[in-house]
């Protein structure tokens, strides 16, 4: 059949269906994922594992009771180097005109100047009407109403984001990811993949305990929001699942001391270009993958030690899963490691 196979799935289990997938090497990762108009998402699938895919096991294994199918398309085949690349060509173009209408040239060193940080910027900068044009014209070829400048997070404890609004009136921002989000893009940072990673949780019966929640005004008649500091928290021997970051003592009181439960845990994990391998006697220099990293921390975790400190009972803990949420910086990756904690 001519085409590209890709496999036809409700938006609300795409990420769940694209772990299987991937998990079964059958997910296509140089191809981009699409969204159609009627709420399903295209998940690009290998032609040579197509043969293999068993709808019915997939389906059972996501447990879902609707109806998925495999189409065949050409027009919607685009890779993800090729979508970028598009991106990039469409940006440099906006950016060598507004060069151009202002008497300076297009360079090379300019192309690679993703940051804006070479001296031809800054001395635009001087020229506020300039700098308007700028972002106005970026604005408009982008198809965006507003621009923001993102710097690093800041050390102060609260890992606080450092945004400055280019061009727009306000910074608050809305979208739909199952449910409605608003929030501030100068007061919080929005990640795409851990919202759909987070909406993914099969919650029901349980006492969910998000440690970083912010003000959750909109959903009072269902959660309880304690103002502070997390690590002032009074609460104790509560939680079936808790969502926490990075304080792991303060998550270790909350959960249930009797069945235990599921703990979230982020980190940044750094990625070597080499790493050791053998005993001490017999090392040899080998290539690890970013996979293999983030194994490593995760298997290497000692929240068993940390609950016996805290509870004075035993227990044991089982790595679910670990999943990738975004690039930190190069080689260093932000991951989540789904974590079960039972009572021994």
């Amino acid at each position: 059949m001519a085409g590209v196979p890709f496999l036809c799935v409700s938006q609300c289990h795409a990420q769940q269906f694209r772990r299987c997938l991937q998990s079964n090497g059958a997910l296509d990762l140089r191809s981009s994922f699409l969204k159609d108009s009627d709420e399903t998402v295209l998940l690009p699938i290998l032609p040579s594992c197509l043969p293999q895919l068993d709808l019915l096991t997939l389906t059972t294994t996501v447990d879902s009771d609707d109806t998925y199918e495999i189409v065949w398309s050409l027009s919607h085949l685009q890779s993800k180097t090729k979508s970028r690349r598009m991106s990039g060509n469409k940006l440099e173009k906006i950016l060598q005109e507004v060069l151009e209408s202002h008497g300076e040239r297009w360079t090379e060193e300019l192309r690679g100047d993703n940051c804006f940080s070479l001296p031809l910027w800054r001395k635009m900068g001087h020229l506020l009407l300039s700098l308007i044009f700028l972002w106005s014209a970026l604005a408009k070829g982008l198809g965006a109403k507003r621009l923001a400048k993102m710097s690093r997070i800041s050390s102060d404890g609260f890992r606080s984001p450092v945004v400055t609004v280019l061009l727009g009136e306000h910074s608050r921002i809305s979208l739909i990811i199952n449910f409605l989000y608003e929030f501030d893009i100068t007061q919080c940072i929005g990640n795409i993949t851990e919202k759909l990673w987070v909406a993914e949780f099969d919650c029901r019966g349980e006492t969910v305990v998000g440690l970083y929640a912010g003000g959750i005004t909109d959903w009072s008649d269902r959660c309880t929001v304690h103002r502070g500091d997390n690590r002032q928290l009074q609460l104790c021997d509560v939680a079936d699942r808790v969502n926490l970051g990075l304080i792991p003592r303060t998550a270790g009181r909350l959960l249930n001391r009797t069945t235990g439960g599921i703990l979230h845990i982020y980190q940044n994990v750094s990625v070597p270009n080499i790493a050791l391998i053998g005993d001490d006697s017999q090392r040899t220099s080998g290539k690890i993958t970013d996979r293999e990293a983030w194994q490593v921390w995760a298997d290497d975790n000692r929240t068993a030690s940390l609950l016996k400190d805290i509870t004075g009972a035993r227990w044991r803990t089982s790595n679910q899963h670990v999943e990738h949420v975004k690039s930190y910086a190069p080689h260093v990756h932000h991951v989540v490691l789904d974590l079960e904690c039972r009572p021994s």
